[in-house]
């Protein structure tokens, strides 16, 4: 077995994560990587800025996920606990760093917030710079944070995204209107009605 990750664009390339492992995987860990890794490594490479630094924050993800899987599965939600591993890890990963998670801004959060940047702006009717932008995602709290992350600059629908972060779809729902709120108000523009997308 190969001891590096699967890329997100490498389908193929299957249980890679675990090379330090010696046992059978169980086949609902399989499914579940199958299911979350390609969301994993996005959302790590998104927020860490580096392929290497996302592929090894994910793996001793699934590393820990296997070798506590009998654990993991007892819990209320075996995504929720798995999303917030991710998110601790990546934590770590920024503050070894020496950079504050609250405010990254990395390179490939910039490129990915900018190609949405215009939908975003016809929403909010936003004039202002990107700079703006990025800083009124930063300054949300950190679950709706990582909804309007996951929706607006990675791309995923909300129904995916509720799967991804172990929660309901009407949390996203809810998240995603706080959020659009927040940053509203942040950026001093009117309250908006509810729209289509937000009845969902």
């Amino acid at each position: 077995m190969n001891a590096e990750l699967p890329s997100p664009d490498d389908r193929d390339d299957r249980g890679e994560y675990l090379a330090e492992v010696q046992y059978s995987l169980p086949p609902a860990l399989e499914a579940f990587h199958d299911l979350y890794v390609k969301a994993y490594l996005n959302y790590a490479h998104t927020m860490l800025g580096d392929k290497e630094a996302a592929r090894a924050v994910v793996r001793s993800c699934f590393t820990h996920l296997a070798l506590n899987w009998l654990r993991v599965t007892r819990s209320p939600s075996p995504e929720a606990y798995a999303w917030a591993l991710l998110k601790a890890r990546v934590d770590t990963h920024l503050r070894l760093a020496g950079l504050d998670p609250q405010m990254v801004e990395t390179a490939a959060f910039q490129r990915a917030a900018r190609d949405v940047l215009e939908s975003v702006r016809s929403r909010f009717e936003v004039m202002e710079t990107a700079l703006g932008l990025y800083t009124a995602i930063a300054s949300l709290p950190e679950r709706q944070y990582d909804v309007i992350v996951l929706l607006y600059v990675l791309g995923y629908p909300s129904c995916r995204v509720a799967r991804i972060m172990g929660v309901e779809r009407d949390t996203v729902r809810s998240h995603r209107r706080l959020a659009k709120r927040r940053i509203s108000q942040r950026l001093g523009l009117p309250r908006q009605q509810t729209t289509d997308e937000e009845r969902e």
